[in-house]
């Protein structure tokens, strides 16, 4: 074995807005090998519009840059732990990490889940402190916070004994020193290249190599992305494709490609430790093993977690159906079919009627960005209320819980507290940072959906909330069920300003005048705890009778705007989230009333009209 020294392969981990993109960004700017017009506009790398959007990273993502006579290849990797598939397999790539810690929040719930990972990985990370310029950062605090979740986590002594570094992306520079202000980002590289190790290496053995990511083009398929382990791999090389179940197909490496910059470069040959793209083997899915066809021999399969959470996809119809393009059960298939190509911690399995999936995934944020994909490209589909999944361990149910963290000023705790602890949370730890009140729990995984939004309203807006998966335990018992009934409508047309303004004084409105409804769609949420069916369609009786001042002004109060999400935790067993490439809206399963009486008699959620 021998270690190339030409070469660094890095993958920068950080918890969702400590600052990862937005280095990667200065680095890139920073090597000098862009035009001005690759670098107009913040955040390269979150080229994707929910990327922007959401100002997170779902993608895992390879650039490299030369830095001397040296390549550094940098994977940047999710920080959300919905993602957490993409950064399970990323790892793969690397033999190094940055981790980026906030120099004011320090270290968070997702900052132990990556590094976690990473030790899994035998990753020995760097620290950087991002962020030095906030006024409010503490630096030196949060480097010893650091400190303290490594050893929590385990880490060995080679572990403990991290190399750090101060730096802020936005303004683009790092140092040693926490108190400087102004530089460039040569200190962090010249770490990077004195401390990350350069792959190990056997090029005497045949060609091997694990797929970790796949990448499609509408001209070549599907293309292969991944880290050659050993030996050396050329264009036009006859290669044996190992899949699962020691599934062999005998194929061809089409293309080469290695990665430059921001795209990715044809070359004819690759050798062990080489992050390279293969084109020509059509039949690849993550997890496979590309070798040598003169000696195959399969690398260890990806092992990524299991998911936490289903819901059910089904075909849209309501009596609005038919905007979107792609609108049957057969696309969804298709559709989703394609997904599990590349989402690795995505199930999806048939139900036992026709048109519908039960789909699981790693959290709510991973399950709503797919949603939200399919919607814009032109899907049209109904989907139900996500409900975790239990695994049973010596006979006893045991449930995902979550690590959940919430920093809300010093007066707000209260709420917090009540709020978290009626959804059978359990404190772990309470903090103070500056005005804030840091608090950590463990909460089932059901008692978050629809938390965000009541912690909001408790505090005033002002509680930041995080989370990530913690792991299983023992049921934890019943959580209440949301407090308040919806108004369902019991006919199709347009809403009327007229009917909604009595309807509003006994709840709030999700819909406003003019916008379409129709038999069994939610059209409010009720001020007490029944379901109670509506006509907001009904117009003033018109006579032939003039008498002053029996007219009045109509004010209506603004509908609350339902994204994805929030529809998504707010819906219960009995409803179904409408989904299509314009509209959100909320239905009954049962559309008729005599339909949710029916189901009511049969075992279902009562309904009192």
């Amino acid at each position: 074995m021998i270690r190339r020294d030409d070469i660094r392969n890095v993958a920068i981990i950080a918890h969702v807005d400590h600052g990862k993109t937005t280095l990667v960004d200065a680095m890139l700017r920073q090597s000098g090998q862009f035009r001005a017009s690759q670098l107009v506009g913040e955040c390269i790398l979150d080229s994707n519009d929910q990327e922007r959007e959401r100002g997170i990273t779902i993608l895992a993502k390879n650039i490299a840059i030369s830095y001397g006579p040296i390549k550094i290849n940098i994977i940047d990797t999710p920080g959300h732990a919905d993602f957490g598939g993409e950064v399970e397999r990323t790892l793969q790539m690397a033999d190094g990490a940055l981790l980026l810690v906030d120099a004011f929040e320090g270290p968070m719930p997702q900052t132990k889940f990556v590094l976690r990972t990473a030790f899994a990985s035998a990753i020995r990370p760097i620290v950087v402190i991002n962020k030095i310029d906030r006024p409010e950062a503490r630096p030196d605090e949060v480097l010893n916070e650091v400190f303290d979740t490594f050893v929590e986590l385990d880490a060995n002594e080679q572990q403990l004994d991290f190399p750090y570094i101060f730096a802020s992306g936005r303004s683009g520079f790092a140092s040693h020193d926490p108190k400087a202000t102004t530089g460039d980002l040569r200190p962090l590289l010249d770490l990077i290249v004195e401390k990350v190790p350069g792959p190990e290496v056997d090029p005497v053995e045949p060609f091997r190599m694990l797929c970790t990511t796949l990448d499609f083009s509408e001209y070549v398929g599907r293309i292969a992305v991944g880290r050659v382990a050993t030996g050396r791999v050329r264009r036009g090389q006859k290669v044996t494709l190992i899949k699962a179940g020691d599934v062999r197909i005998q194929g061809a490496v089409d293309n080469l490609m290695v990665f430059d910059k921001l795209g990715r470069t044809d070359v004819e040959e690759a050798l062990a430790g080489d992050i390279v793209a293969v084109v020509g083997l059509g039949s690849i899915d993550i997890g496979d093993t590309i070798a040598d066809a003169e000696a195959p021999a399969a690398l260890p399969r990806i092992e990524v977690g299991e998911p936490t959470l289903s819901m059910l996809f089904t075909v849209n119809d309501s009596p609005l159906a038919g905007e979107g393009q792609f609108l049957t059960s057969r696309h969804l298939k298709e559709r989703l079919d394609r997904e599990l190509r590349s989402n690795v911690a995505l199930r999806v399995e048939p139900t036992d009627e026709r048109d519908s999936f039960i789909v699981s995934g790693r959290g709510l944020l991973h399950l709503s960005v797919l949603i939200e994909s399919m919607r814009r490209e032109g899907y049209e589909l109904a989907v139900g209320k996500p409900q975790v999944i239990l695994k049973k361990r010596n006979g006893i149910d045991h449930e995902p819980v979550e690590y959940l963290v919430v920093d809300v000023p010093h007066g707000q705790v209260g709420p917090v507290m009540e709020l978290v602890g009626s959804r059978r949370g359990e404190l772990t730890k309470m903090d103070v940072k500056g005005t804030y009140a840091h608090l950590e729990f463990q909460v089932p995984a059901r008692g978050l959906l629809g938390l965000r939004t009541r912690l909001l309203s408790a505090t005033q807006g002002e509680a930041i909330m995080h989370h990530n998966f913690h792991g299983y335990q023992p049921f934890r018992g019943v959580i209440p069920r949301r407090p308040n009934g919806v108004m369902v409508s019991m006919v199709r047309g347009p809403a009327v300003a007229y009917a909604l303004d009595s309807l509003q004084e006994r709840g709030t409105m999700f819909v406003q005048p003019g916008d379409e409804v129709y038999q069994g769609m939610i059209i409010a949420e009720n001020a007490r705890a029944d379901d109670m069916v509506v006509n907001p369609c009904k117009e003033k009786k018109l006579t032939n009778i003039r008498a002053a001042g029996s007219d009045k002004n109509i004010l209506l109060k603004p509908p609350r705007l339902l994204t994805l999400e929030i529809a998504l935790e707010y819906i219960e067993a009995d409803e179904l989230v409408e989904v299509t490439p314009s509209k959100i809206r909320l239905r009954k399963k049962e559309l008729t009333e005599e339909g949710r009486k029916r189901s009511e008699r049969s075992g279902g959620k009562k309904v009192i009209v």
